[in-house]
């Protein structure tokens, strides 16, 4: 097992670069260049290319390549070796003895391999070395207790092993250290306070590390030149060290996901030079320290502890303040009205307190506010009218509060806003109108209020999700709705709002959700539906609404809950709306008559039905009476009842000989190579079929899958058919040809149409005309992992054995890393989850669906998305709160995959309505056996540690925080060192015919 690290922190890498300099620069001072000096150095290193032959990047290290001063990772001065950076090439063995026979070797940089074993112990013969680093490998055992050998060390980092024990006392004899790195090991002992005996030290990581419960040590404070402190997920007890106030150098303080308690030293406030400090996630208690002299700090999280009292007034002091989070305490008293003055602050999270008052009137008027959550307090006033007068905020949050007031018209110019969150209040009046349709505004959510007014006819293209419930309105529901393709959630309950239902409704794409019960609709139901695939909920009760139920509604697959009661809806329930998977179905006080379906005729549908008089039922069924038996005479047709079905018979005859005519005219114009638009083929890869081959294949009988706007296709090519492919048909009617979907469609073409890698499906070629639009990809036999880890086939669910999850997991990793450090701009998927992990024939793991993907601006740097996309579950906090993305969402996401295939649960499933990754937090902070909630069904004693480390992996890639969670690159190599024995006996799927596959969600 291993464990991970992704970035340093600006300081410790500036440190670091400006220790390998002043190396180099001490160096210029030694040995001349001497011919025997060179031709010794040249065989030293031979020596070590030869214990590493399997390495192919030391191929240059070849007398005929020139001087050995040239050769790869060699730097030289005055022609003798000072360096040696052999970084990030795959080396597997173990270090060669010849290192320190190279007289004048300062540096020494052999991180980010697969060096297996323990500490080489020939390195502590280097006693001219002054940086070592060794980070990022597969070392085990010790650290050597005589490591002060190494007493000229500057710099130390054994980051990202799997060295256990205790830190040894000689450590700290290593009085030269300028940086000290043992982060992400797998130390299980102590740490000794006479660290603090080290007074150069500049930069001390010792974060994410299973110690002993331990205090941090007094000591600590005497490292009067430290800069960089992480001791984050240390296991520290305790509270904070008063003597930390004598860490006047200190730039960053990082404490967090710990049990320190107690209250926070008032001395750190009074370090001038602190600029990050982050307490988050510990059980500190009392007030914060109201004295602020810290005038350098740009970043307070001191969030999710058992802090009281109040707000310092001198937080208005940090002017350099840039993020204040405070959020998950127990603050009371008022907003200090200083914070608003500060010039700098963008960031404000105080939710989950009691604070009260109001909030200050000139927020937003002197910072660039950008987000403001102030949620779950005890809130009273208005809000302020200057917000967005710097035209940059995104998020307002302020729900569950006791505010009041209208909604200030300044609101409605504010172009940046994103998120508008004012529920469960005591607002009133009306929106202004323009704000409804701001176009970067994908949430708004203000039920439970006052408010008043008719909704615009058209609202934003941008909106996801509008929540106005338990509120006022009135008028019609807008005739326009359709225009906002992204609404995924509409619930607007107990208003008044009146006439028909719109037809347009019913062309959302992505709609999940609709609640419009507790109103005044009337007219009928839409007859037609059009593109409402993705629906899950249905709520119209108790409106007026007439005529009959539907049957169209019974093709939408996804529906789980109807309720259409309390209506004046008339005639027979539709036989076909049985076939849905309904968990919920109420058509109560209504007018219907006739039977009711033979699929609603059990005790599970025994409250449906009520108050319906002209219902009755063939079998038994509660409160629903039976139908009378039919007599003999009953079978008898009456005259005008034959004439009628002869009439109708007729009618029937006529429209189908019409519709066979117009088959067969478009069978000749099909056969002559004619259509209703001209067929574009854009081909990506090497192909052997043609635009004909692929259409023709687009029957039903080759239909395996449906999704919210097409369909997809497993259709045979090539000349005996014997090969397939999988199409997906974006859309086939012009009326939803929108703006998102288009988007959605170039962003899959351009992404998988220029990258090649084995883990990613393959795009062989794009088919379009004026009304469709095909993508043809490779086929995966195999369907999704999604499918493999959590849906039953003849109620039993086909098992993957250990070593091909872990097959897989790797797999997508490698698809991932390659996107996010390999593709010049990095791409982010966004939409990383199991139903998207597809597995060929042998379970090789390709990533798909793209259609969400997003190319970064700049690498590392978040983007601003205009709403949220992607299933619950997977979404990462950051991205679901502020809707900036970045490379992070796809490790927050991979990571719930992983905790999938450890432990065999869905990514909701967490229990008491938390998702896995939550629950799988909680689970591993309480310190309970991981083995306990391994997949039972797989976990063979073989198996067991390398899924503890995956577990465990998993946990740490959905962190809350971002800048806690590794990159890519180091979860695959994190992935790669913990490579299971090959299956024993274990229970892979026996067959890839075994599971019908679903490939793709068609966007």
């Amino acid at each position: 097992m291993s464990q991970i690290s992704c970035f340093h922190s600006a300081t410790a890498t500036a440190t670091s670069r400006f220790l390998f300099l002043c190396v180099l620069i001490s160096s210029l001072a030694l040995h001349g260049n001497s011919q025997p000096l060179l031709r010794e150095e040249e065989s030293i290193l031979l020596r070590i290319k030869r214990d590493w032959s399997s390495i192919p990047a030391l191929d240059s290290w070849n007398t005929s390549t020139g001087p050995h001063c040239n050769w790869t990772g060699i730097t030289c001065i005055d022609d003798s070796v000072v360096a040696i950076s052999l970084v990030n090439l795959n080396i597997k063995t173990e270090v060669p003895s010849g290192f320190c026979q190279l007289r004048n070797l300062t540096n020494l940089d052999l991180s980010y391999n697969f060096i297996p074993g323990t500490f080489p112990i020939s390195l502590l013969n280097c006693t001219n070395l002054q940086y070592l680093n060794l980070s990022q490998n597969c070392f085990v055992g010790h650290i050597p207790s005589d490591i002060d050998r190494l007493f000229g060390l500057r710099h130390l980092n054994v980051s990202g092993n799997n060295f256990t024990g205790d830190i040894p006392l000689a450590i700290t004899r290593l009085s030269n250290l300028v940086e000290l790195h043992l982060y992400q090991n797998l130390f299980d002992g102590t740490f000794p306070a006479e660290i603090g005996d080290l007074s150069d030290l500049q930069v001390l990581r010792l974060d994410d590390t299973p110690f002993l419960p331990a205090r941090i040590p007094s000591e600590f404070g005497r490292l009067k030149n430290l800069q960089y402190l992480s001791m984050m997920r240390s296991n520290l007890i305790g509270e904070i060290p008063d003597t930390f106030s004598n860490l006047t150098f200190l730039v960053k303080l990082e404490l967090s996901d710990n049990q320190l308690s107690g209250k926070i030293p008032e001395g750190l406030f009074q370090l001038k030079n602190l600029e990050i400090l982050s307490l988050q996630f510990n059980s500190l208690s009392g007030e914060i320290p109201k004295s602020i002299a810290a005038f350098s700090l740009t970043e307070i999280d001191i969030s999710g502890n058992q802090l009281t009292g109040l707000i310092p007034e001198d937080f208005g002091k940090l002017n350099h303040l840039q993020v204040l989070w405070l959020y998950r305490n127990r603050l009371s008293g008022e907003i200090p009205l200083s914070l608003a003055r500060l010039p700098r602050l963008y960031d404000i999270s105080l939710f989950n307190n009691s604070l009260t008052g109001i909030l200050p009137a000139d927020l937003g008027a002197y910072s660039p506010l950008e987000y403001l959550d102030v949620s779950t307090n005890r809130l009273s006033g208005t809000l302020p009218e200057n917000l967005c007068v710097k035209n940059v905020l995104q998020g307002l949050v302020v729900f569950s509060n006791n505010m009041k007031g209208t909604v200030p018209a300044s609101l409605a110019r504010c172009e940046s806003l994103e998120s508008l969150l004012l529920y469960e209040n005591q607002f009133s009046g009306q929106i202004p109108a323009r704000l409804w349709s701001l176009k970067q505004l994908g949430r708004i959510m203000i039920s439970d209020n006052l408010f008043t007014g008719d909704l615009p006819n058209r609202l934003g293209t941008a909106l996801g999700r509008l929540e106005i419930g338990n509120n006022q309105f009135s008028g019609e529901l807008p005739s326009q709705i359709s225009a906002s393709v992204n609404l995924t959630v509409i619930e607007a309950s107990n208003n008044y709002f009146s006439g028909e239902i719109p037809a347009s409704l019913t062309a959302l794409p992505l709609l999940e959700s609709l609640n419009l019960d507790g109103n005044q609709l009337s007219g009928g139901l839409p007859s037609r539906i059009i593109s409402w695939e993705s629906l899950t909920l249905l709520n119209l009760h108790n409106n007026r609404l007439s005529g009959q139920i539907p049957a169209s509604i019974a093709s939408l697959r996804d529906l789980n809950s109807i309720d259409l009661s309390d209506n004046q809806l008339s005639g027979q329930i539709p036989a076909e709306l049985a076939r849905l998977p309904l968990s919920y179905l109420n058509l109560s006080s209504n007018l219907l008559s006739g039977t009711i379906p033979a699929g609603f005729q059990n005790l599970a549908y025994d409250e449906s039905f009520l108050n319906n008089s002209g219902l009755c039922a063939d079998r038994t069924l509660l409160n629903v009476r039976r139908c009378f038996s039919r007599s003999r005479d009953s079978s008898k047709i009456s005259p005008p009842l034959l004439i009628l079905i002869i009439v109708l018979a007729g009618l029937i005859s006529i429209v189908a000989v019409g519709f066979a005519l117009c088959l067969w005219m478009d069978h000749r114009k099909r056969k002559h190579g004619q259509d209703l638009g001209p067929w574009k083929m854009t081909s990506f890869r090497r192909v052997d079929f043609n635009v004909s081959s692929i259409r023709e294949g687009l029957t039903e009988n080759n239909l395996i899958g449906q999704g919210a706007t097409g369909k997809v296709y497993r259709i045979a090519i090539g000349r005996h058919r014997t090969e397939n492919v999988a199409v997906k048909k974006i859309w086939n009617d012009r009326h939803v040809q929108d703006e998102k979907l288009e988007k959605e469609f170039l962003a899959e073409i351009e992404i998988l149409g220029r990258i090649r890698h084995a883990n990613i499906v393959k795009l062989l070629c794009c088919i379009s005309s004026n009304n469709s639009k095909l993508l043809v990809y490779e086929y995966m036999g195999n369907g999704s992992l999604y499918r493999w880890l959590h849906e039953k086939r003849n109620g039993e669910r086909a098992v993957l054995d250990w070593p091909t999850r872990y097959g897989i997991a790797v797999g997508a990793a490698q698809g991932l890393c390659y996107m996010h450090h390999s593709c010049s701009p990095p791409i982010i998927h966004r939409d990383v989850k199991s139903s998207n992990i597809l597995l060929d024939s042998e379970f090789k793991a390709r990533l798909a669906d793209f259609g969400l993907a997003r190319m970064l601006a700049k690498p590392g740097l978040p983007d601003t998305v205009s709403t949220v996309a992607g299933s619950f579950g997977y979404i990462a906090p950051e991205y679901a709160h502020t809707t900036r993305v970045s490379e992070k969402c796809d490790v927050y996401s991979f990571g719930v995959v992983l905790l999938e295939l450890a432990t065999g649960r869905g990514p909701r499933d967490g229990g008491e309505d938390t998702s896995l990754a939550e629950w799988a937090w909680w689970y591993f902070q309480e310190e309970n056996l991981i083995e306990d909630v391994l997949d039972k069904e797989i976990a063979e004693p073989d198996y067991r540690d390398t899924m503890r480390t995956v577990f465990k992996l998993g946990v740490i890639c959905t962190s809350t925080l971002p800048s806690a969670r590794p990159c890519m690159k180091d979860v695959l190599q994190i992935l790669l060192r913990c490579e299971p024995p090959p299956a024993s006996g274990g229970k892979k799927a026996s067959s890839a015919n075994d599971v019908v596959p679903l490939l793709y969600s068609p966007v």
